[in-house]
């Protein structure tokens, strides 16, 4: 079974047919750049344009980075424009598909979502945190295996920051930080979420999980876990599509 997954992001726009029997891309995924300011009306023609390089006419399921309620409407909109706010976004898309079915969730439940099914928390028991890191810093909470939805975790504060100002790859890339500055602030952020919440296995996700050899050694002192993400940057896809089968 076949259901198309869009992974909406702070810099781009990425989506491709799912496989959902093995939980992986069906086909090469296309990606455009997100619109800047990322306003509803052009995130909505990124989408369509990611959706129509496919010629896909069936369901489809897309992330958005922020708390989404009621797999509709937007709550917060760190990384995107704030007129996003309030926006029935399943509404919008559908509207633009044509009046495909449209399924819309957080980005980095739909991540987590697809690694305990397919990925890195497959089989795993106990609190899993996944983190993804990226323009922004996503979480996803797992309860022996059922999600508690929206955590927006990035937005702790650490040293008087949000700790998405301070950890994500964005921040790395900004301020130039070595791998071994940036695990610094990685570890500390850790082990601030650790004292929170005692995951046993924190599953590190988005794009820089791709590079997990450059960095996931040099954090040190937690107690718990930590492994990347076996999807990486395809979680987010495949979970939407997986949303989307499930209508919700």
């Amino acid at each position: 079974m076949q259901i198309f997954g869009v992974d909406i992001g702070g810099s781009g726009i990425k989506g491709a047919p799912v496989d959902l029997d093995k939980g992986d891309l069906a086909q090469e995924r296309f990606k455009v750049l997100t619109p800047q300011p990322a306003t509803p009306d052009g995130v909505a023609d990124g989408v369509k344009e990611v959706v129509d390089h496919f010629g896909w006419t069936g369901p489809v399921g897309l992330t958005f980075p922020g708390v989404v309620t009621g797999g509709a409407t937007i709550r917060t909109a760190a990384n995107v424009d704030k007129s996003w706010v309030d926006t029935d976004a399943r509404a919008l898309f559908a509207e633009r598909l044509g009046g495909l079915p449209v399924t819309v969730v957080n980005d980095a439940d739909a991540a987590g979502v697809a690694e305990m099914s397919f990925g890195a928390g497959r089989g795993r028991r106990g609190t899993v945190v996944l983190l993804t890191f990226g323009t922004g810093i996503g979480s996803a909470v797992f309860a022996d295996g059922v999600l508690v939805p929206n955590t927006e975790l990035g937005h702790l504060e650490l040293g008087g920051h949000e700790a998405e100002k301070r950890a994500s790859s964005k921040a790395k890339e900004d301020h130039d930080l070595t791998w071994e500055h940036w695990a610094r602030r990685v570890t500390k952020y850790l082990a601030h979420v650790e004292m929170l919440f005692s995951p046993e296995l924190f599953i590190i996700g988005g794009g820089v999980s791709r590079k997990s050899q450059k960095f996931l050694h040099l954090i040190e002192g937690i107690r718990a876990e930590i492994v990347p993400a076996q999807l990486q940057n395809d979680a987010g896809i495949v979970g939407a599509a997986m949303r989307a089968a499930k209508g919700s």
